[in-house]
């Protein structure tokens, strides 16, 4: 059997306004999860790039206004739309994504995404603001027809360096599951990214419906 020689891309969008910034260390830790789980499960390359919406601001703008994007922006946005797995990280604020992050998936077509396996995920001071996965970002990409892993991952400022106790997981292992979950979908695959073996209450129970929505998108 002749092993594929195009690699596999992951893309993450980071839309962090400092530097250094978590939003893009998060990023950063989900696509080394996802492209660990990658190269070990399979013979292709794989090849990750992090896109920081601070540095196409101006740009992103610009396109707003005048409806053509710089190469810079236009080349970023291609790398989103030409993506085998995309994960996408955004700080909260006043309860929702940043606006430049929503600036910049406004300006992707429609229709780009669809079917796409998209890991979503989020910063912020508290915990609180966990919810912003569930109403703002899976919204957004069902939206746009990508299919959003059933993993979710949101980094409050004390998950930092917290290892999680006996009744929860940490940021370490949700890291790990969410980034196995992209390299399962992008792959085909329906293997939890869980340090630990799945349960009936999450991986692999979640994971069938999921693995069906993705053969129903890519179909279609």
């Amino acid at each position: 059997m002749t092993v594929p020689t195009t690699p596999l891309k992951i893309v993450a969008v980071a839309a962090g306004l400092s530097s250094p910034s978590s939003t893009r260390l998060l990023a950063d830790r989900l696509a080394g999860a996802a492209r660990e789980r990658l190269t070990a499960d399979q013979d292709r390359r794989v090849e990750v790039r992090v896109v920081e919406l601070r540095d196409l601001a101006v740009d992103i703008a610009h396109h707003l206004v005048t409806g053509f994007p710089p190469a810079g922006l236009k080349a970023a946005i291609d790398a989103v739309t030409g993506a085998d797995g995309l994960i996408a990280v955004t700080p909260v604020f006043a309860g929702s994504y940043s606006g430049l992050f929503k600036s910049f998936f406004d300006l992707v077509e429609p229709t780009a995404l669809t079917g796409k396996p998209v890991l979503v995920a989020a910063t912020g001071g508290t915990p609180r603001h966990s919810l912003v996965l569930e109403h703002a970002l899976r919204p957004l990409f069902a939206y746009l027809r990508a299919v959003v892993l059933p993993t979710s991952v949101y980094a409050a400022s004390e998950d930092w360096g917290s290892s999680g106790d006996e009744y929860t997981e940490g940021l370490p292992s949700r890291i790990r599951r969410a980034g196995g979950e992209l390299a399962s979908a992008v792959t085909g695959r329906t293997v939890s990214g869980a340090s630990r073996e799945p349960t009936l209450d999450d991986g692999e129970d979640a994971l069938v419906p999921f693995a069906q929505q993705l053969a129903e998108l890519r179909t279609g």
